[in-house]
């Protein structure tokens, strides 16, 4: 009998790590970094946490997607001793340098900024978890597999990732061992992308990991969301103000692209100057632009005119590489809309622009994606009037304007609906990533509706499956 341990993303949406043990192999499913929880200094360091297993006893490592709450932790996992594959999507290997070898700098910036001031109180130095020279070790790692290509990857083993619909190279993860079938969900995707599939329908499976991040609730109306986003804007422009708008670099920053030239296109965007302010998020959107064949066929002229550039999409769009570029951006009046990671608020660029923006009226921010207990994004989105920003106390007086309708997450309804596919008996029920209240309106409607017990796992739990 195998079984599997829920290290992560039990019981909250970040983290994500499941170690499975099988009659013969140990399975590692994810290795995510916790966002939110750990955004203040601490004990164990910025970004740091102690692994629970030794790595050197991993067979294999299988990433869902690129994101770091799904992938933050694996070049800790190499630092430690991993020497094993990492599988994933083809596309998710041309993500994961770019968001590695980020994640490693800004780590490290952390660190030397932390460090600074534990020197000044008499503290001994924080080492970074991991460095880029570990990075570039795990890449040397990773092996990438197609949607529906089925792989041997250990005896007895078999792995197949089917599009998830949530960012590029997202999947879900179907692993058949010792007779059995799990099916990870993985991050599910809104069905109402602009740019990606929806996601595959699975319908057997013995075991299923399913995420339950929006539980509880739907998103906006994708034609709501759409209203209130222009009218946000055209409110900025009345107002003489700039818009900033925290996004994460794979994903929602692309959404955006799309929907405001398509703005554009139509005549009804009033700001003259869009700025992608993100090394890391311009680089993403050029691994969009080169596999557009995995796009959706919605939009005809979209993918007619993405067989160029983003800027052929989007003549007003610039994109801002270098510090010094970033830095003038807080120069600029009116008239603006800087989109910058991270998606969160807890890092990169996006905490510079709010510390110098946040208290002016005529700002307006736009929080367009899910926001993590204890991130700064999440203060905002609460309504706390000062926020501690880079070591600096903040009066916020920008408008701070919520569109849960862009979300690359499927809501309760899409889950629903989802779930509802896999054939009887179905299977074992595990719900993850997800806050407990969340996660207790799913587990509460699968039971009315389906008939169907849902397990809510705590961290550190075994389950045999």
């Amino acid at each position: 009998m195998a079984n599997i341990t829920f290290y992560g993303a039990a019981r909250q949406v970040t983290g994500s790590c499941y170690l499975i043990e099988t009659e013969h192999h140990r399975l590692l499913l994810e290795c995510g970094m916790r966002q939110g929880e750990d955004e203040d200094e601490n004990e164990a360091g910025p970004g740091e946490r102690a692994l629970p297993f030794d790595p050197r006893s991993i067979d294999a490592v299988i990433l869902s997607h690129a994101h770091l709450d799904h992938t933050g932790m694996t070049p800790l996992l190499v630092r430690h001793g991993y020497r094993g594959p990492i599988y994933m999507t083809a596309t998710t290997c041309q993500l994961l340098p770019i968001m590695h070898k980020d994640s490693a700098f800004l780590l490290m910036k952390d660190v030397e900024w932390i460090n600074k001031r534990r020197q000044r109180a008499g503290k001994p130095p924080f080492e970074p978890p991991y460095t880029l020279q570990d990075v570039e070790h795990e890449l040397e790692l990773c092996e990438g597999m197609h949607y529906e290509e089925k792989r041997t990857i250990l005896p007895g083993v078999e792995l197949r990732y089917r599009d998830a619909g949530h960012i590029l190279g997202s999947a879900i993860v179907e692993l058949w061992f010792d007779g059995r079938k799990l099916v990870f969900s993985g991050d599910l995707g809104n069905s109402h992308s602009p740019l990606l599939e929806d996601p595959s329908i699975i319908r057997k499976a013995d075991v299923l990991l399913m995420e339950s991040t929006y539980g509880d609730r739907n998103h906006r109306s994708h034609e709501e969301t759409i209203r209130e986003f222009m009218e946000a804007l055209d409110q900025a422009v009345d107002d003489g103000g700039n818009v900033l708008i925290p996004a994460f670099a794979v994903g929602r920053t692309q959404d955006l692209l799309y929907h405001l030239g398509q703005m554009h296109h139509e005549g009804r965007l009033r700001q003259n100057q869009v700025f992608l302010d993100s090394p890391m998020g311009t680089s993403v959107s050029e691994v969009y632009e080169n596999n557009t064949r995995l796009f959706n066929d919605d939009n005809p002229r979209f993918r007619k005119t993405m067989t160029h550039t983003w800027e052929q999409w989007l003549p007003v769009l610039r994109f801002t590489r270098r510090t010094e570029e970033s830095m003038a951006l807080n120069r600029i009046d009116s008239g603006a809309i800087i989109i910058a990671g991270s998606g969160m608020c807890t890092g990169g660029r996006i905490r510079h622009h709010l510390k110098h923006n946040l208290w002016k009226h005529r700002t307006h921010v736009l929080i367009v994606g899910y926001q993590a207990f204890g991130t700064l994004g999440r203060k905002l989105v609460d309504g706390a009037s000062r926020v501690r920003i880079l070591g600096e106390e903040i009066v916020v007086k920008a408008k701070i304007h919520t569109l849960g309708g862009f979300s690359a997450h499927a809501g309760q309804d899409q889950l629903m609906a989802w779930a509802k596919a896999f054939d009887k008996p179905r299977p074992r029920l595990f719900l993850v990533h997800g806050e407990p209240e969340s996660m207790q309106v799913l587990q509460k409607r699968l039971a009315h509706e389906l008939h169907w017990d849902a397990l809510m796992p705590e961290e550190g739990e075994t389950h045999e499956i």
